[in-house]
């Protein structure tokens, strides 16, 4: 029953801009903080940005802080990570997993996963 499922990726050019949806259903957003995690091809996995559950706080990477914005919207139980000024080296398969940390490089409380979607930047 618990469930995350993003959608929003693309291919999209260096300097674009794109919005990902990481839909939670089984749980609400005021339990379970959401963060969006990436891992490129042939790299380790990274975090990318939390928002927490219990008042909205938001972590980002140092890699992605003044480009991308995490949000939620409460009554469609949706988390958003909006990205601006996409660069080659943000291509990635993007994930959503709950619960996070604002210590965005601790993953041990990440029990629940999405299926990803892939964001290409390229020209």
């Amino acid at each position: 029953q618990v469930q995350l499922v993003e959608s929003g990726g693309g291919l999209v050019e260096p300097g674009g801009s794109l919005r990902l949806s990481c839909a939670a259903s089984g749980f609400t957003l005021d339990h379970y903080g959401i963060g969006w995690f990436r891992q490129a091809p042939g790299k380790e996995r990274e975090g990318v940005s939390c928002i927490s559950s219990s008042d909205g706080s938001v972590y980002y990477a140092g890699s992605v802080k003044g480009r991308f914005t995490i949000s939620r919207d409460n009554v469609r139980n949706t988390v958003y990570l909006q990205m601006n000024n996409l660069e080659p080296e943000d291509t990635a398969v993007y994930y959503c997993a709950a619960p996070c940390s604002r210590d965005l490089a601790e993953t041990r409380y990440l029990e629940v996963w999405g299926q990803g979607t892939l964001v290409t930047v390229s020209s």
